[in-house]
């Protein structure tokens, strides 16, 4: 096969889905791509991965400066008789000032924490993943009201495709009545009964005309993208779903991880801290105080350690934060039963309407094959003058009304099945 030749069949390919129209799938990918609250997803990530780098920062050392000025009530001075011997001796002892001051700096590095910190970014990121199953929770919404505005579009479609058929029928009646009455065979008000009935019909057709045009703008700004056309679903067996794929399940699931990760936050809390330290200062008294006595200079001072902590301040409100954990976890538990159980009854009452409609429809051929014999018989009826143009327009009505009951099972039915998916997420 050439290359021109696969260029064209591919193009032609294309045109022909182009002609087709957009799929409910489509309409739904589009929508959601374009609904604002995409753009959380992004935002909730950088949030998360911002959160758990600056807890990641807890390993650095913690840098602190600080600066003081003291006055003293008493300080720390050798006994008289202490000082009697060593001025004896010639050394002058002034003894402590009472003002002190002191510019420092003290770092601290933690060396063994627990695992309190590897927990906090545990939780950080299982609150990122709880409020982005929120959010997938409101996004997955949107499919309902495309749903709803993509039905209501294809049931339009059909009334005006009915529409213009029943336009095409009074009209070739009305051509036959019109001849009729030149001929002396008919009134000329049957013919005006008829074109009367017809201009309604068009009437109808402005109508409708102007609900589709309205509710494809819509769809549109919905899906930020032109919906010209649709195509109609296939109409396809549903059973009951036993597993259950909507996103409110996940959000279940995620916040009983991130319920989890909080109660191993609570068995880090209690665990004890080793840290190394160092402190170095500027001032006066130094640590030398017997030098300070002598002379009162600023000086240079210095201490580097290690330091073990334990808080069991942590042990008072342990038992009533893992009761609040438990009650968490329940009422997580409890949130999702009573989901499932009215998802249950949801698709229960859903495959309770599919099954109406597949009856319903299957009695709509054979009623519409019954009008559309009893309107044939009216029209040669009214031809040989046997009964009047009433009647004829009972039965016209009567066979029209029959195929928009038809038309509204068929779309109700795609509903429900569309529906029942969207219930299940399969």
């Amino acid at each position: 096969m050439s290359m021109k030749r696969r260029i064209l069949i591919s193009a032609l390919a294309l045109s022909c889905l182009t002609t087709q129209g957009q799929t409910l799938e489509e309409c739904q990918q589009a929508a959601e791509r374009n609904y604002p609250l995409i753009r959380q997803y992004g935002l909730i990530e950088k949030t998360t991965e911002l959160t758990v780098a600056n807890i990641r920062k807890g390993w650095l050392p913690q840098v602190s400066a600080q600066a003081q000025a003291i006055y003293q009530s008493d300080v720390a001075a050798w006994p008289d008789e202490m000082k009697t011997m060593i001025t004896g001796m010639g050394i002058a002892m002034k003894g402590l000032k009472k003002d002190q001051y002191r510019v420092g700096i003290d770092v601290q590095q933690t060396v063994y924490d627990g695992g309190d910190i590897s927990s906090k970014k545990q939780i950080a990121r299982w609150q990122g993943k709880v409020q982005e199953a929120q959010t997938e929770v409101t996004l997955y919404q949107v499919r309902r009201r495309v749903n709803e505005m993509y039905f209501s579009l294809l049931m339009l479609e059909e009334q005006m495709q009915l529409n213009r058929d029943l336009q095409e029928l009074l009209a070739g009646n009305e051509r036959k009545l019109q001849a009729m009455v030149k001929g002396g065979t008919a009134a000329a008000s049957d013919w005006q009964n008829v074109r009367a009935e017809r201009l309604n019909v068009v009437q109808q057709a402005t109508s409708l005309e102007s609900q589709k045009r309205m509710l494809t703008a819509l769809l549109s700004a919905f899906c930020g993208m032109e919906v010209k056309s649709l195509r109609k679903p296939e109409v396809t067996a549903t059973l009951l779903q036993p597993r259950v794929k909507r996103p409110e399940m996940r959000l279940f699931d995620a916040q009983q991880r991130l319920a989890d990760a909080q109660e191993r936050g609570l068995n880090a809390a209690l665990m004890p801290r080793i840290g190394l330290f160092a402190q170095g200062y500027y001032g006066y008294p130094g640590l030398n105080m017997f030098e300070d006595m002598m002379r009162h200079q600023w000086s240079l001072n210095g201490v580097i350690g290690a330091r073990l902590t334990w808080n069991i301040g942590a042990l008072y409100t342990r038992k009533n934060d893992k009761a609040k954990l438990r009650l968490q976890h329940e009422v997580t538990e409890s949130n999702r039963e009573v989901f499932l159980f009215n998802n249950r009854l949801e698709q229960i009452q859903q495959q309770e309407e599919i099954a109406r409609y597949r009856k319903l429809m299957a009695d709509d051929e054979q009623i519409i094959a019954l009008r559309l014999a009893v309107r044939k018989a009216a029209e040669s009826k009214l031809a040989h003058g046997i009964i009047d143009v009433n009647d004829l327009m009972r039965e016209i009505n009567q066979e029209n009304a029959a195929r928009v009951q038809q038309s509204m099972h068929e779309i109700e039915m795609l509903k429900e099945i569309y529906d029942n998916k969207f219930t299940t997420n399969n």
